[in-house]
């Protein structure tokens, strides 16, 4: 049984995770169906006024659960994706739907490890929680609750396993594909002289057609596979993206910085795609090297790509669109990095900005974590011009060239509202119980609520990457322990987009 009161964990491989009592939120004759007014945040973004409505759903998967393979499942939070027509309102008040998650390179206590990229599928029934009332950790839970179902991995060329650690290779450019970020050449797969991709998984694209396309860090690539998880497809960014040095060599690895292009853990963290499923759009954590980004203080001059992507036969989607994003500032005026993007109508955007503070982060008290909002109407496009080049910074020393208009960006659902943290049992500061939320959120989706008085609503869908943070942690049939028991969060807000009519 779980540590925490309230919540089931079968610690057996191939078993279904529930975790929530049966709710009975939904037969409170007093729980109200709509939200209060007075939780609601409005923001205007070039003339039209968008509305946080405020937080409606939380949920969680322990920290010691285990999936299908016999790893302990953690990171999902990297990126989340809801199936293609899964979501559906049941009825009574409450939806239901299945959210597919994928984890990152796996924990990091001694190092990257040989972790094979893989993806979860987990079905979830959401009751939106309106009241005023605070409601207790467990029975919060009860607003989301979860349902681990299965787990597939992901596989190259030749059914070769992906990877998860550093690269610190270069494989050459091969029919069809570009050079590659490899694990050590000098380590490749047994009884073979194939070494293997290295990928650090951030972003998450399903497909209509079943495929899916990811984003990652060490490239930073574009990577698209069949539904079965076998990799198909590779996008390159322009030049002035590549790791390279001063000679121009490129160099994958995330251990230190290149003299150009994006920085070490900073490269395609964010990716989505528009509602017609044709483009597809990919953004740097934050800025690279050029642009400032080999300090804190001069990276908020990120970069947001757009390809085109209707022709799924085509080897090389072009790049149709570049950008400059201005990203937040904290209060030392460090940047706060992007973790993720998310379509949401033509030139508008959610970005995840965050510190990385909180339940597992440097320090308990979190000082901005939220789901942002940008519009590109107005910026620059700078694809195929010379800012394509790292000769050509787009922000020398962090001070954005005076030829580039950035993206209009505005605050928009703040995590770490304390009101609205307590009206789900949770805090932010001390003390570092399992009620302090986590550090680390990096993942956006939506699902239309289907309120005819109010269509523009949806729910906004967020989970938290817990590094893999357990004191039982399994990998590979070994234990392992991180020091810490960080479970794996999710939150549900609702929100008005005025400009959104599908997702």
């Amino acid at each position: 049984m779980s540590r925490i009161a309230g919540v089931i964990t079968v610690l057996c491989v191939g078993v279904s995770l529930v975790v929530g009592r049966p709710t009975s939120l939904g037969k409170r004759a007093s729980a109200p169906t709509e939200h209060d007014p007075k939780f609601a945040v409005s923001v205007n973004l070039n003339g039209v006024t968008f509305v946080n409505k405020g937080l409606v759903g939380f949920g969680l998967i322990p920290s010691d659960f285990v999936e299908s393979t016999g790893d302990t499942l953690g990171g999902i939070g990297s990126a989340i994706a809801i199936k293609p027509s899964s979501f559906k309102p049941n009825g009574d008040g409450t939806f239901g739907g299945t959210l597919i998650a994928q984890p990152d390179r796996g924990f990091n206590v001694d190092g990257t490890i040989d972790y094979q990229g893989r993806q979860h599928a987990i079905d979830f029934v959401l009751s939106p929680y309106y009241g005023d009332d605070e409601l207790d950790f467990d029975d919060a839970q009860e607003t989301l609750a979860l349902t681990y179902k299965s787990t597939f991995r992901y596989t190259e060329r030749n059914n070769v396993p992906t990877t998860g650690l550093d690269a610190l290779g270069v494989r050459a450019a091969q029919s069809g594909f570009p050079s590659s970020p490899l694990a050590d050449p000098q380590m490749p797969i047994p009884n073979s002289s194939f070494s293997r991709l290295t990928l650090d998984l951030e972003g998450l694209v399903l497909n209509s057609d079943g495929t899916f396309w990811i984003s990652d860090e060490y490239g930073p690539y574009i990577y698209r596979f069949d539904g079965s998880g076998r990799l198909v497809q590779t996008i390159q960014p322009p030049q002035a993206i590549l790791p390279e040095s001063s000679k121009g060599n490129i160099d994958f690895t995330s251990d230190d910085d290149p003299d150009t292009g994006r920085a070490g853990n900073q490269g395609f963290e964010c990716l989505t795609v528009d509602s017609a499923g044709t483009t597809l759009y990919a953004m740097l954590q934050s800025a690279a090297i050029q642009d400032g980004g080999d300090d804190k203080s001069t990276s908020r001059y990120t970069r947001l790509l757009a390809y085109d992507i209707s022709n799924p036969s085509s080897v090389r989607p072009s790049l149709t669109g570049e950008w400059v994003v201005p990203l937040p500032l904290s209060d030392k005026d460090n940047t706060l990095a992007a973790s993720e993007i998310h379509f949401v109508s033509s030139n508008v955007f959610f970005v995840l900005a965050r510190d990385g503070d909180g339940h597992g982060g440097d320090d308990n008290n979190s000082k901005y974590k939220q789901a942002d909002l940008i519009d590109i109407s107005k910026a620059t496009n700078i694809a195929g011009s010379k800012f394509d080049s790292s000769k050509n910074p787009i922000a020398k020393k962090g001070k954005l060239d005076s030829s580039i208009i950035p993206a209009t960006y505005v605050g928009f659902v703040d995590f770490v509202d304390d009101d609205q943290l307590a009206r789900f049992g949770l805090h932010n500061g001390k003390p570092a119980d399992a009620t302090l939320i986590d550090a680390k959120w990096e993942s956006l989706a939506l699902a239309p609520v289907g309120d005819a008085a109010n269509p523009h609503d949806f729910f906004l869908f967020t989970a938290a990457d817990n590094d893999f943070m357990s004191t039982k942690g399994l990998f590979d049939g070994e234990k392992f322990d991180a020091g810490l028991d960080v479970d794996n969060q999710f939150l549900v807000f609702r929100v008005t987009l005025p400009t959104a009519t599908s997702v």
